[in-house]
């Protein structure tokens, strides 16, 4: 559980929309969090080893990653994440547009530890993002960083 503490969050979303609405959603939450955007694939994982720019970059609690990324593929980072000793107890959660069968299953292959369809309705889409929240930073135990 969260206990007060600072929740820090990156978020992989090449679309400026999403990422919008995803900090609006957040913002409105009760939770204190701190959330870092990166745009693609590549700039992801510079984020996670605390390469180049993010050589300060803390550690994120959660990552809510997309699958349709430029340069590396959500996929593709879920992967190396998974596969990378002090990276895999990152939580992943799959934050996506696509429904495809083949993508949920791969996620889940590769230990993606959710798969959302992001929702269309502006209202749902704040829902949705309360709700992981809610889920991960209220409920859950993290480990720690």
């Amino acid at each position: 559980m969260n206990n007060g503490k600072l929740v820090d969050i990156l978020l992989v979303e090449d679309n400026a929309g999403d990422v919008v609405l995803t900090r609006k959603a957040l913002e409105k939450s009760k939770v204190l969090n701190n959330v870092n955007v990166v745009e693609d694939g590549e700039e992801a994982l510079e984020y996670l080893y605390g390469r180049g720019k993010y050589a300060s970059a803390t550690r994120p609690d959660l990552v809510l990653l997309d699958l349709n990324l430029p340069n590396k593929g959500g996929l593709d980072v879920l992967l190396e994440i998974k596969e990378v000793d002090e990276l895999k107890q990152i939580p992943v959660v799959i934050l996506t547009s696509s429904e495809a069968e083949r993508d949920i299953v791969k996620s889940y292959k590769l230990h993606a530890n959710c798969y959302i369809q992001k929702p269309v309705d502006f209202k749902q889409f704040v829902d949705v993002v309360k709700r992981i929240e809610g889920f991960w930073f209220s409920i859950v135990m993290l480990p720690p960083k």
